[in-house]
């Protein structure tokens, strides 16, 4: 049978046609930090069987004010016997910023290497950064935050797109310990991590292209700091990197508010400072940076991440899931405003020593090759777009059912982990209780992941999705919660469910069913309130607009009320073999559903 294709004119392959397995070149083995599947599971043997000399091992590559002394890892992780805590290498003083800049300028010579290509939105914006360039304006960046008050310990707020300054402001916060804490997508969003993290001084731009759609970052600023006044907040303002606009031209263009009692100009700023700052020494436990992630309730947690656990394992894991070489130019294509990005485009790469791309732009802009087009302007030899990788060194997963009971070969269930490693999260910033009880109490003497996992017949690791029911829209984690409770702020609306459906560029969207309320009628104006003037817009940010806003006299529930998210993402899907139904109070309302449902994107 020769190969066919579908609606979707994807070429399907005949059913006799064999599998066919694809090995890397004799090279790639000979060169590879773990060449084969024998050297992996050596070394994973000594990271758990023997982690003491393991990290030991590791610490040996990085500058110590304080030699380490004493156990390398103690933790608690279950909560009958007292508070949860994890700490790697207590005692020992460092500095990350210094061990991935300085150190490579100073001890490895690489100052003259460029640390990233940067690649604007436009094809036409692009700069390369050496390593010495990088560090002159990281102490720069750090000696204006000075300039402006900002203490030790204190947390400074970052709203700023995929340019160069992004990076600048991050490393100049762990250069002189001040705590980096990213910002939402929405004023809203924003306002709540700035007074949640007290933030004493905000980071921003005054805007930023995504694809050809201007978006005025100052103005969600203004918005936001107009819903915390209670708290005053210094602003530093980066002009917009599109295009070299004076001041008067960017606020001309963006109409961009400002107030000269707290506002100014990044430029400005930076005019006359040094380019030389020595670092602070802090703790190995001291907080390096909070990032805020959508919690099932809605309300965001503020994940703490310390500085010489994050700093080694982000480094060795660069180092040997990408089996990063000095020649090599890779490229992650996360947003630097996530855990991903602030791993593996920032702290992983610069402590070893690596060139980077550091994108600005959006995939499919000005066309749908971009990517491609970046990979050959810099010859990119390692492309990082999606996790793979058994368990890392010193990782030790587990998998339980319902009751806590640990599920050995084959199985299906919660991803657990046994012990802590170094970059594990600490806690939740301010809020002892919510990290114990979101990670902890379920599953007593486990760090519960809320991730559904399957373990196949070889051993590996699948992740099947999350328990709480969250989204990945164009590499973005977002809550379902969160953005129903913003869909059902709308006076028309009674009530809404949320699930992903696959698409072809951000990978999955939004398709959000909408209960109406009494006489309220479901038409054009409705759904583009829902998508762009409405309250959800609001409360996150362009990045959730619903693709799909369908019209739902009734949602599949059981019998205690609880929505059937499963049969909505099949309805979603057009996928009609639903399984058991026999929990839902109402069968017939999956019928009407199907009916209405929608084609195309609303």
């Amino acid at each position: 049978m020769s190969p066919v294709s579908d609606s979707t004119n994807r070429v399907i392959p005949g059913p006799q046609e064999p599998e066919k397995t694809y090995h890397p070149s004799d090279g790639l083995f000979t060169d590879a930090h773990v060449p084969d599947f024998d050297a992996y599971l050596a070394i994973y043997k000594k990271s758990t069987e023997e982690p003491e000399e393991f990290w030991a091992d590791v610490a040996q590559e990085f500058y110590w004010k304080k030699p380490p002394s004493g156990p390398m890892l103690q933790y608690n992780f279950d909560v009958n016997k007292g508070n949860i805590y994890i700490k790697f290498m207590e005692g020992a003083k460092t500095n990350i910023c210094y061990n991935v800049l300085d150190r490579n300028v100073h001890e490895r010579n690489l100052g003259e290497k460029v640390a990233y290509y940067w690649e604007g939105n436009s094809p036409n914006h692009h700069q390369a950064i050496t390593y010495n360039q990088l560090l002159r304006n990281v102490c720069r960046c750090a000696n204006a935050l000075k300039l402006l008050g900002v203490k030790k310990g204190d947390r400074v707020a970052i709203y700023l797109p995929m340019i160069p300054e992004l990076v600048y402001t991050m490393l100049a916060c762990a250069l002189v310990s001040y705590k980096h804490a990213f910002a939402g997508f929405s004023s809203e969003s924003l306002c709540e991590r700035i007074m949640d993290a007290q933030c004493n001084i905000l980071v921003t731009a005054d805007g930023v292209y995504r694809g050809d759609k201007l978006i005025n970052l100052k103005k969600i600023v203004s918005e936001a700091l107009e819903r915390c006044k209670e708290r005053y907040v210094p602003v530093c303002c980066s002009p917009l990197s599109e295009e070299p606009l004076t001041n008067s031209d960017a606020s001309n263009k963006l109409q961009t508010p400002w107030d000269e009692s707290c506002d100014i100009w990044w430029d400005d700023l930076m005019d006359g400072v040094s380019d030389e700052c020595e670092p602070e020494w802090v703790d190995s436990e001291d907080p390096l940076f909070i990032l805020y992630t959508s919690g099932s309730t809605g309300k965001p947690k503020g994940v703490v991440h310390t500085v010489t656990g994050y700093m080694l394992y982000t480094s060795l894991t660069f180092k040997y899931v990408f089996d990063y070489h000095h020649d090599d130019v890779y490229w992650c294509t996360a947003d630097i405003g996530w855990i991903t990005g602030h791993s593996y485009i920032t702290y992983g790469p610069l402590a070893n020593g690596a060139t980077s791309v550091l994108f600005e732009g959006v995939p499919v802009y000005p066309h749908v090759g971009r990517l491609w087009e970046i990979i050959e302007k810099y010859a990119v030899s390692k492309f990082y777009t999606a996790p793979t990788t058994c368990p890392f060194f010193g990782v030790q997963p587990a998998i339980l059912n319902e009751h806590g009971e640990e599920l050995e070969g084959e199985a299906e269930g919660y991803l657990v982990f046994r012990k802590p490693w170094p970059g594990i999260m600490r806690g939740v910033y301010g809020n002892q209780e919510r990290f114990e009880s979101t990670y902890f109490r379920k599953f007593p003497g486990f760090y519960v992941t809320g991730d559904g996992c399957r373990r196949d017949k070889d051993g590996y690791y699948w992740i099947t999705g999350r328990i709480d029911d969250m989204l990945n829209v164009s590499g973005h984690l977002l809550s379902t919660a969160e953005v129903e409770a913003a869909l059902t702020e709308h006076p028309s609306v009674a009530e809404a469910a949320v699930v992903s459906r696959p698409h072809a560029v951000k990978g999955e969207c939004l398709y959000c069913f909408v209960t109406l309320k009494d006489h309220k009628e479901f038409n054009r104006t409705l759904t583009e309130e829902l998508k762009r003037k409405g309250q959800r817009s609001e409360k996150i940010g362009p990045i959730a607009t619903p693709d799909f806003i369908q019209n739902a006299p009734g949602l599949p529930k059981t019998r205690s009320g609880k929505i059937m998210r499963r049969v909505l993402r099949q309805i979603a899907r057009n996928e009609k073999d639903l399984g058991d139904l026999s929990t839902l109070a109402d069968p017939k309302v999956v019928e009407v559903l199907f009916s209405q449902r929608c084609e195309a994107a609303a």
